[in-house]
């Protein structure tokens, strides 16, 4: 995938994942409702687990007949002197990988029990699980496409820093009300949040390494982002038994249906932590036109045809954007 077309490229990509994710979780959900009103629920489970495996024997089917790209390929090397050491100590690489690592654990401690808390805290139907679940996908099948001219023209880092902003508001949002409308609302924040951070954070490291390390690179990569994946659910898992489901101010008591909100609040800290102590040291490794937190979040929202032309328009000039 070209360089200037690769945010384009990647949207698409995951606009048709969205909306597969969408029409199956409607499926999955509709399903279960009916098995649960007929008393058959664990019947159900069984179905949609059988359709899961048959379309992963398809998806298997499909991986064997592709082939890699021409191009060498260099194995993991680790020299003994210092001055790598330096080098890669202040590279923007290892700055991107710990801050992506770093903020995959704050996710992790509370992203397994958003599941757990709809469903056994909050009584949702299976009907309502979908439809909250499927809102989130929905609206990054509605923004990707902008996320993507975004990317290509003004670069990722810009985004990194909008989405990075909304990360720890979106658990913290789960904290003050349970009522179904409500969350509807802030999955389709989250939505829109997620969507432009995991295109930007997938485009960037494309950007920060060359193709013939590439494999290398993200297999280091993708190492720290799962130790934080495993170590935040772990600690969640701790955190969601331990901690209380009621906290005193003075004469003040808030009180929750479980722990879970509280794990919600931490992982929003913690989020929060990261974003304001890593995301500030890493810096867009392409040539791209500036644009102010303001506008980005404008074009975004505006979701049309018109803004996307806009942005290729106005790209056209690229300049390097260190802020």
């Amino acid at each position: 995938v070209r360089m200037k077309q690769r945010g384009r490229f990647f949207a698409r990509r995951t606009r048709i994942v969205s909306l597969v994710t969408f029409a199956s979780l409607a499926v999955a959900g509709i399903t279960l409702d009916t098995f649960t009103s007929a008393g058959q629920t664990l019947a159900g489970f069984l179905a949609l687990f059988a359709v899961a495996m048959l379309a992963r024997g398809v998806s298997v089917y499909h991986l064997t007949r592709m082939r890699d790209p021409g191009g060498h390929i260099t194995a993991v090397t680790v020299p003994a002197d210092k001055a790598w050491w330096q080098r890669l100590r202040g590279s923007n690489f290892v700055r991107f990988s710990m801050f992506f690592a770093l903020m995959q654990f704050s996710v992790a401690l509370s992203s397994p029990y958003f599941s757990v808390y709809m469903l056994r805290d909050l009584q949702f139907s299976y009907a309502e699980f979908m439809l909250n679940t499927g809102m989130s996908a929905i609206a990054q099948f509605l923004t990707l496409n902008q996320w993507g001219r975004i990317s290509d023209v003004f670069g990722n880092r810009r985004i990194l820093a909008v989405t990075g902003l909304l990360l720890p508001v979106l658990p913290l949002l789960w904290v003050f009300s349970g009522n179904f409308w409500y969350l509807l609302g802030v999955q389709l924040l989250s939505g829109v949040t997620w969507a432009g951070f995991t295109l930007s954070t997938s485009n960037f490291l494309y950007d920060l390494t060359g193709r013939e390390r590439r494999a290398a690179n993200l297999a280091l990569h993708n190492v720290l982002a799962n130790i934080g994946l495993f170590s935040g659910a772990l600690i969640g898992g701790l955190l969601a038994v331990s901690l209380p489901q009621e906290i005193m101010f003075g004469t003040i008591a808030l009180h929750w249906l479980s722990p879970l909100p509280v794990v919600f609040a931490v992982s929003a800290a913690a989020r929060l932590l990261v974003v304001v102590l890593l995301l500030p040291r890493i810096r867009e490794v392409r040539r791209v036109r500036p644009i102010s937190l303001s506008r980005l979040i404008y074009r975004v929202t505006r979701m049309n045809a018109l803004a996307g032309i806009a942005i290729d328009i106005v790209g056209s000039r690229p300049r390097r954007d260190n802020d």
